[in-house]
């Protein structure tokens, strides 16, 4: 059973925390493969906002877990208590991977586990955490960023976005699904993604693409083109694009994209049909146009991917996730 630490100190954002409890601390009742043991770890009882939360484990424990996750840290120009940063500093170097949600990317930064990688943050404070720790490569442009051991993220949303991209990477995309579910939020938005977004989903019913995208998700068999989503919404490819800017924060071409490779995920995970197969399923032709998109955007081939999620002992492939490997924001630019 694979150990999230749960890093809490006073003065940090109870919403990231408990979304993160949300995410890893309750199984999907569907589904059948070993759950995450949550803990909480303080040096002591801390107060969040309005609450106040014990405990469960001292900051020393983090040294002993697979995951750690540091929330959101409420004042960003304050300094972190210096014995959370050791603690995540030797959690690190015990071999744990690290991830931060929203601000928690300035304790990252401060036990220096950011030094010359890149890593993001809330979009309102990447300037001081770029001018604070001149050593970290800040994109204050993406959702969130996977550089192996070490994951940082945006603010609020974008922190769910990395804590489900977390169990994609540990159970696979149809497990992530599942979660995203009984949590009734989307089930993926790439990291590349833009922070800030006008309007990140239709929010009317007549909104111009709230049939569309249902559409094409129910036809991502078909060779679909730019020209053909704008045709079935009645407007411009330019018109369409704005559109698609303003609802996703990408193109339409690089969003549906996006939904051919999550498609490609699911049928490498649920089913035995062949590449071949696959790509003709999922829009793409053939299974070299697959492998080509699919390697660049997942960071690995096809076969590769579903070995890891449907073969593998768990084991084994935790010890992938400890390999060192390229940073990456699974972007589909």
């Amino acid at each position: 059973m694979v150990t999230v630490a749960l890093a809490v100190t006073e003065g940090m954002l109870h919403f990231e925390l408990s979304m993160a409890y949300e995410v890893f601390g309750a199984a999907p009742v569907d589904v059948a493969v070993p759950w995450y043991d949550v803990e909480v770890c303080g040096s002591d009882a801390v107060r969040l906002g309005r609450f106040r939360l014990e405990p469960d484990q001292g900051l020393g424990r983090l040294r002993h877990a697979d995951t750690v996750i540091v929330p959101g840290w409420a004042d960003a120009d304050e300094d972190p208590p210096a014995d959370l940063v050791d603690a995540v500093r030797a959690a690190h170097e015990a071999g744990a991977r690290v991830a931060s949600l929203c601000t928690g990317a300035f304790v990252l930064a401060a036990a220096g586990l950011l030094d010359g990688r890149r890593a993001t943050t809330h979009w309102a404070h990447t300037g001081a955490l770029a001018a604070r720790y001149p050593r970290v490569e800040v994109d204050p442009d993406v959702l969130y960023v996977d550089d192996g051991s070490v994951l940082t993220s945006a603010g609020k949303a974008a922190a769910m976005d990395l804590c489900l991209h977390l169990v994609r990477l540990d159970h696979g995309s149809s497990v992530a699904n599942a979660v995203a579910r009984r949590l009734v939020v989307p089930p993926h938005r790439a990291g590349g993604q833009a922070q800030f977004v006008a309007a990140p989903v239709p929010t009317r019913d007549d909104h111009p693409l709230a049939a569309l995208l249902p559409w094409v998700i129910e036809r991502l068999d078909r060779p679909l083109t730019v020209e053909d989503l704008a045709r079935q919404a009645r407007m411009s490819s330019r018109h369409l694009g704005r559109h698609f800017r303003a609802v996703t924060g990408t193109t339409p071409l690089q969003w549906l994209l996006t939904q051919r490779i999550r498609r490609a995920q699911e049928l490498l995970e649920t089913t035995d049909d062949v590449v071949d197969a696959i790509a003709t399923a999922t829009g793409m032709g053939t299974a070299t146009t697959l492998r080509r998109h699919f390697n660049r955007t997942v960071g690995v081939p096809p076969d590769t991917y579903r070995r890891t999620f449907r073969s593998r002992p768990r084991t084994e492939a935790n010890d992938d996730r400890q390999r060192p490997r390229r940073a990456v924001t699974h972007s589909v630019a």
